[in-house]
Order: C-alpha cells, then sequence, then structure tokens
C-alpha cells in the first residue's frame, strides 16, 4: 500500500504581529490526506498562529508570515483568501465556538454552506449528514444557539464547518471549557467522521493524553518553535512529554 501524498505542507513559516512580536519561529508540519494531526501545546506555544497561518487569517489580527511557505495541494496558500481556502477545502473552527446566538441551532449550521453557494436540494442532503454525525443538534435544531450548552456549541460550530464539504479542518481548542464526557463525545465524532468520510483534520489542542488517543501524528510547539514530532503513538509512550509540556523539562531527542 502507498503512502499518502501530504497535501498540506507548513515550511519553515515565521509569523510576526505588528511587525514586531514573533510568535511563529521556523515552524514546519505535513498533513496527510486522511489523516488526523494533533497540534499540543501550552498557551502562547503557538499553536492558533499556526492554524491562522494555514488559514490565512493572520491578517485580521495584524499579523503576516515574514518567512517560509504553506502549500495547499502545491498552491501556496498567500495567494488565496481565506473563502477561496474555504470553497478549496480548508475551514477552521475557532477557539470559543462563536455560534451566532439569536439564530437557531439549525440556521447557524446552514450558514456554513451557504458559503459554497450550494444548491436547496445540496444544502438539504449536507443537512441531513450533519445530523446523523450529531443527533444531539437535530433535537436541538429550533434552540437559540446561545441558549444551548457549550458541547452543543461546539458541536454547531464544527457542524456549520463541515457544511461547507471540506477536505481539512483545522479545530483550535476543540476541548476547552467542556466537561470530559462531552469532549470524549465530540474527540468521538471527530474519529468517525475522519474513518467514513475520509476528512482530515488539525487539532491544536492541550489536552494531550486525549488528542493522542485519535490522532496519527503530532507535533509538540514550544516558544513558537515545534519540539517534537513523530506519531501520536511515539509521544504518547515518551515519559517526559507531559513535564515538558507542562515547561518543567526540555525532551532528549532520542
Amino acid at each position: 500500500m502507498s503512502t499518502p501524498t501530504p497535501f498540506l505542507e507548513v515550511h519553515e513559516i515565521e509569523a510576526l504581529y505588528e511587525d514586531a512580536i514573533l510568535a511563529l519561529r521556523g515552524v514546519s508540519l505535513s498533513i496527510k490526506e486522511g489523516s488526523i494531526v494533533a497540534l499540543l501545546g501550552s498557551n502562547g506555544a503557538g499553536k492558533t498562529t499556526t492554524l491562522k497561518a494555514i488559514s490565512n487569517l493572520l491578517g485580521s489580527e495584524r499579523g503576516k508570515l515574514s518567512k517560509g511557505t504553506i502549500t495547499w495541494r502545491g498552491r501556496d496558500t498567500r495567494k488565496l483568501d481565506p473563502a477561496t481556502l474555504v470553497s478549496q477545502g480548508i475551514v477552521q473552527v475557532l477557539e470559543g465556538r462563536h455560534v451566532f446566538p439569536q439564530l437557531t441551532v439549525e440556521e447557524n449550521v446552514l450558514t456554513g454552506g451557504y458559503l459554497r453557494h450550494f444548491s436547496r436540494k445540496e444544502l438539504a442532503a449536507n443537512l441531513d449528514q450533519i445530523y446523523q454525525w450529531f443527533p444531539r443538534l437535530k433535537e436541538r435544531r429550533k434552540s437559540k444557539a446561545g441558549l444551548t450548552s457549550g458541547g452543543e456549541q461546539q458541536m454547531v460550530a464544527i457542524g456549520r464547518a463541515l457544511m461547507t464539504q471540506p477536505k481539512l479542518v483545522l479545530i483550535d481548542e476543540l476541548s476547552m471549557g467542556l466537561a470530559p464526557i462531552i469532549v470524549e463525545e465530540i474527540f468521538g465524532i471527530v474519529s468517525q467522521l475522519n474513518r467514513d468520510s475520509g476528512t482530515s483534520f488539525l487539532l491544536a489542542e492541550q489536552n494531550t493524553h486525549l488528542v493522542l488517543r485519535y490522532a496519527h501524528h503530532a507535533y509538540l510547539l514550544e516558544n513558537g518553535r515545534v519540539a517534537l514530532s513523530g506519531t501520536a503513538q511515539e509521544l504518547a509512550n515518551r515519559d517526559d512529554i507531559q513535564s515538558f509540556y507542562l515547561g518543567g523539562a526540555t525532551p532528549s531527542h532520542a
């Protein structure tokens, strides 16, 4: 069986905010089609900046790439605006869920489909698929999104992203602020989506032990640099990973 060709390549990128703050320092990573990749690190390690660099969203926060390249299926992402990237298969779920609180759950989910200008028939079929993956959203479809639980809002945000029919979904801090049982449920859905539809995921996450159970490959960031990378199993097996992750040790590169 041949190894899938990486369809996202991040090569030696540096990112600046306001032309002064260096947030990423030579970050490289690769995502193969059909894989789940974990991007680990503590607050301030550079996870969110990496995701926004891939999605071409740094400009909204007065940031920019100062060095390096990001290629999506062979094309330089800096030549593609965020909306074009969505139409070509990359969509990001921002940290904090960001639902439209006054719209219903269903209206929120449907907004993702509008970005791709699907027909009514396509929208209905895509929505039905979302409800199969997230049956709880179907139960709450007429509820105002702002009145749903944090876990349900995270499902809404992911469902809205999936309505764009993406090839790669970037999710920033999926588990933040959610009860463990809800986090397990959502990670299970992500794993199912990956198996059933071949959707790839890049998960920026602080919950190291949990995300490594579901990921295929992982990168660990510290101070804007890749400190470790390998299969998820390799990183999970390291005795020093937790102490390093919490800033207490520097791992040996065995």
